[in-house]
């Protein structure tokens, strides 16, 4: 099946980047590519990759939906259990719940149920 142009520029621009990390690499100094690698090697979310082991990167529309996602913000539920609503509050009420951080919304949730007598 012939590639669709859309396919055609992705692959181009992944050449593109390709042709451009390795000439960066060529021309990166012995200090600065020391200095990177300590760096990474320091960072506590960075994960080693073991002797032999290869990087493989995420397909390319599994890398868009993760970027497309907001930080924090969880998928769809498999098995739905709430209802999504649209509420207005008082600000005063709002920020009471989101000054104690996060998992306001649960917070409010929980208030709900004990003021109507279900939890």
């Amino acid at each position: 099946m012939p590639k669709s142009s859309e396919n055609k520029t992705r692959d181009a621009e992944r050449a593109e980047y390709r042709r451009l990390a390795l000439a960066n690499a060529e021309a990166m100094s012995d200090d600065e590519d020391a200095r990177l690698t300590a760096a990474a090697e320091s960072d506590p979310d960075a994960l080693p990759i073991a002797e032999g082991q290869r990087f493989e990167p995420l397909p390319l529309e599994q890398h868009l939906e993760r970027m497309r996602r907001r930080p924090g913000q969880r998928g769809p539920q498999k098995a739905p259990t709430k209802q999504l609503v649209s509420l207005r509050l008082d600000p005063d009420v709002l920020q009471h719940f989101q000054g104690s951080g996060s998992g306001w919304q649960t917070r409010i949730n929980d208030a709900l149920r004990k003021a109507a007598g279900l939890g």
